[in-house]
C-alpha cells in the first residue's frame, strides 16, 4: 500500500467515521452515515483496491487515462472506481478523487443535514465551542439562525442570507463570503484585530470543511 497517508487524511474531513466491514474485509469511511470511500484487504489484510465514487463522466475520464483506476470493484460501475493500492496514481491526485468523492456523497443530504454532519453553522462558527450553547442559545442549526445575538424572533442576518436567501448549505459555497453582511455582525465587544481572527478562523473551517472537498 503506497498511500500510507490514506487513513488519516480521510479522518481529519468532518463528519468521517471508519468501520470494518468483515464480511467483505473492506476498511470503509463514512460521511453521515453513508460510504464514500474504502480499502479493500485480502485474506492477508492486505489492500488490494481503493473504492471511491466520481462523476461518471469523470471516472471514464481516469479510468481512460491511467491503468491504475478501473470499474468499481464489487460496487457500481458506474458511479464507483478502484484504484491500484500499489499503483503509480499521483498521490495529489488520489487526493482529489478521494475529495470529490467525499463531496458528493455529503452532497446528497439536505442542505440543513450537511451542516449537522459538518458540525457548522453556516458562517462556520462551531456552535458546541461557544460559551453560550446549551445554556444561551441551542445553536444555529438547531435554532434555524435565531441565535441569541440575532434581532428578537429573526434569523441572524448571515443566515438568513446564506441559507434562506441563497439556499446554500453554507458560506464556504458563496464566492463573495467573507462579504458585508460577515462585516456588519461584528460584536462590539471584540477588537477589529480579533474580530478578523474570528473570520479568518471560521473561513478557515468551511474551506477546510467543504471546498478543499469539493462542494
Amino acid at each position: 500500500m503506497r498511500y500510507l497517508w490514506m487513513d488519516e487524511y480521510l479522518l481529519s474531513k468532518r463528519g468521517v467515521t471508519k468501520d470494518l466491514q468483515e464480511s467483505w474485509n473492506w476498511v470503509r469511511y463514512h460521511v453521515g452515515g453513508k460510504m464514500f470511500a474504502a480499502i479493500c484487504l485480502n485474506e492477508e489484510d492486505k489492500p488490494y483496491y481503493i473504492n471511491l465514487k466520481l462523476e461518471p463522466l469523470e471516472g471514464e475520464f481516469f479510468r481512460e487515462k491511467y491503468e491504475d483506476v478501473i470499474p468499481g470493484y464489487y460496487s457500481n460501475k458506474v458511479h464507483w472506481n478502484s484504484i491500484n493500492p500499489d499503483g503509480a496514481l499521483p498521490d495529489e491526485l488520489l487526493k482529489t478523487m478521494l475529495d470529490k468523492s467525499y463531496a458528493l456523497v455529503l452532497g446528497g443530504f439536505s442542505k440543513k443535514r450537511q451542516r449537522e454532519i459538518l458540525g457548522l453553522s453556516c458562517c462556520g462558527t462551531d456552535c458546541e465551542k461557544c460559551g453560550c450553547f446549551g445554556t444561551m442559545c441551542k445553536g444555529c442549526n438547531a435554532s434555524n439562525g435565531k441565535v441569541f445575538h440575532a434581532p428578537a424572533g429573526k434569523a441572524c442576518p448571515i443566515y438568513a442570507c446564506s441559507v434562506q436567501k441563497k439556499k446554500l448549505a453554507t458560506c464556504g459555497e458563496c464566492e463573495e463570503a467573507p462579504c458585508a453582511v460577515w462585516r456588519g455582525t461584528k460584536d462590539p465587544n471584540l477588537s477589529q484585530e480579533k474580530f478578523e481572527a474570528t473570520i479568518t478562523e471560521r473561513m478557515g473551517n468551511l474551506r477546510g470543511g467543504i471546498e478543499s472537498n469539493g462542494i
